[in-house]
């Protein structure tokens, strides 16, 4: 039979576990945020670079050399940003559940 003291300890300790969970998910989502915004802003300049570089483009084999240089770029950048927001999701959902595998841990000890 489950006394006030034990009931007490599970209800501090499942509290403790949500908000550990909380403060991590906190964490990731303002990383993946910063990261975000981060490319946003790098993807811009580097788009209004290449409008620039078209622009001043004396041939139109040049200017489709410049688009294509950029296209490539672009899919590298993408391709990157994209493995990396990946890795950071998944790094978000392992720290959101150390909390609960520690629990299930003792709950199966």
């Amino acid at each position: 039979m489950m006394n006030f003291d034990s009931t007490s300890k599970m209800s501090k300790e499942a509290m403790d576990s949500m908000l550990t969970t909380v403060s991590s998910m906190t964490k990731g989502f303002q990383q993946i945020a910063a990261e975000a915004t981060e490319y946003s802003k790098k993807s811009y300049e580097d788009g209004a670079a290449v409008v620039e570089k078209l622009a001043s483009a004396k041939s139109l084999d040049k200017a489709i050399e410049i688009q294509t240089d950029y296209a490539k770029s672009a899919y590298e950048t993408f391709v990157a940003q994209a493995t990396k927001m990946s890795e950071l999701y998944a790094d978000l959902a392992k720290e959101a559940y150390k909390p609960f595998e520690t629990a299930a841990a003792k709950v199966s000890a």
